[in-house]
Parts: structure tokens; sequence; C-alpha cells
């Protein structure tokens, strides 16, 4: 399982013993089957990640009675093929998809993607188990977990989401990034499609992608290949980022790959806005109130 660096909002305490959104993903991924967690993080963070992860887990073991395995990599601007020169007015990050590549030496397995502060569920990492699983000595084999639109929404505002296209097999053919989502007075959902700029409704029900992957490790040699075509063309770039979704949509139309689109029944949520994490906190309260989750996390 990939973390996607984070700093420190991944830190920020929002359960009743003061967890942390990663901390309930990990606790979800190891339930799952995942026995490995490799955090992606800046270099400027890494001591006190590693620090903090020791502190927190030390002990934790998966439900075959084995370590919980831990590996830190870093990205940074300068991580890329020796051939480029890097533009020394760049100080914004390469993105997502380069930030997976930094893991290429640490992944030998089927592996999940996520962001550090998202909040995922339960279901949704025993899906992605599932899919690995199912995936050992696949190659060219990926999948998306896809949320409906209706359980991603902010009641804080507009939030951005990328809407997946899928064909009759349930297999990723376009995610289209649409800006502003919210449901309007009239209850209706609606966005601005980040294209066309055009203000359209959008089906609650629709999945979208919240970052949650799951690859084959053939992954890296394929999007490597891609990023490097990606920085031909943008090395002087001081914006322009590698998503995830752009090197699989360019896997996708090469017919290098296939991606399968899978539903998750699990409400996302997050700090998308401060006026959120109220919300939030009194989630992960009724999560320990309830019983899914032990308080504290880890003991």
């Amino acid at each position: 399982m990939g973390s996607r660096y984070g700093g420190l909002k991944q830190m920020d305490g929002l359960g009743p013993s003061g967890e942390t959104i990663i901390d309930y993903s990990i606790y979800d991924a190891v339930h799952a089957g995942f026995g490995k967690v490799v955090y992606i993080v800046r270099e400027y963070f890494k001591a006190d990640m590693e620090a903090a992860v020791k502190q927190k887990y030390s002990g934790v073991k998966c439900p075959d009675g084995t370590p919980l395995e831990f590996v830190f990599v870093t990205q940074e601007l300068d991580k890329i093929p020796a051939r480029f020169t890097l533009n020394p007015e760049r100080q914004k990050p390469w993105g997502t998809a380069h930030a997976v590549l930094m893991a290429k030496d640490v992944i030998h397995e089927p592996f999940a993607v996520i962001n550090g502060d998202d909040y995922y569920g339960k279901d949704s990492f025993g899906i992605l188990a599932d899919w690995c699983r199912s995936h050992e000595g696949s190659t060219g084999a990926y999948s998306i977990v896809g949320f409906e639109l209706d359980n991603t929404l902010s009641e804080s505002g507009g939030v951005s989401r990328g809407i997946c296209s899928y064909d009759a097999e349930g297999h990723l053919t376009d995610i289209a990034e649409h800006l502003n989502i919210l449901r309007e007075e009239d209850g209706v959902v609606r966005g601005d499609h980040s294209v066309t700029g055009a203000h359209v409704e959008l089906d609650a029900k629709a999945l979208c992608s919240m970052n949650m992957w799951g690859f084959t490790p053939d992954y890296f040699a394929k999007s490597e290949a891609i990023f490097e075509a990606f920085l031909e063309k943008n090395i002087g770039e001081l914006k322009k980022e590698f998503y995830i979704p752009f090197a699989i949509d360019c896997m996708i139309k090469s017919g290098e790959a296939r991606c399968d689109v899978l539903s998750t029944p699990s409400r996302w949520f997050g700090v998308t806005y401060k006026e959120d994490r109220p919300a939030v906190v009194a989630k992960f309260q009724e999560f320990a109130d309830t019983g899914v989750y032990p308080t504290p996390l880890y003991k």
C-alpha cells in the first residue's frame, strides 16, 4: 500500500484518541490483508514522519502474525532522469504519478495507492485487497476504486472530482475532471467541466476517482516511459504536474493496459475545508461509540 506525501495534514489528530486519517487507512488496509506500507514523503519531513510512525505503530502485526513493514521513500524535484535539466525556478512537486514512481525499487507485488489524508472506508480496502490478490503475476491490469459522487461531497463548499467513464466490461475509458461540484439549492448535483467550463448536471450516483488505485508492479516501467515523454514537453514548466490519471489514460489509449473500475459502497470523507473538521471529528467519534473501530486505535 502506498501513501502519497501529505506533510502536517497527515498528522492532524481527528480521532477520539488523536488518531489521524492515515491511522484509520492503515488499520483498514492491514485488516484487509496488506502487509507493507510505503510512505512517499518530502525529504524535509522524512525524519519526523519516520519517528512518529515508529512510535505509533510499534508492535502492530498483520492478521497472520507477521510484523507490519514500513518503508519510506522521498519525492524531490530533482529525482528525474539524468538527461533532463531541472528549471531552477520550479518549486512545485511533479505530481502524484511521479510520487508513485519513487517507490519503484521497494515494491515488487500488486499494490494499492492512496492519499494519506483521505478516509476511504473498510469496504474499499477489502475490495482493493481482493483485486490485488487475484492479480498476482498479472501485467497490464490495473484498477481504480470508484466512489459514488454523492458519497464524496462536502457541505462546506464545492469540490473537484474526476468522473469515471467505463465500458460494458467495467474497464475505465476516461476520467473527466469537474470543478466546484456541490448539491445546489434545487437538490441537483452540478459542477464545472474542467476543459469546456460548462456548468453541467452530474449523476449523483456516478463513480468518481478519489485517487485510490490498484497496480501490478509492471506499472512502474510503463509510467517511467510516459514520464520521460511528459518531461520532454514540460521540463521548463513551473507548475505542470504528472498525474496518475494522465499516465493511466496514456496506457489505456496505447493498449498497454486496462483499468478495472471497482465500485465501493463506502462514504469518503476528508478535511477539504477547515469547516469540514468538526464533522470528521464527530464521525470518528461515532465510529468509536458504535464499535466500528477500537479506541485508541493502536495500543
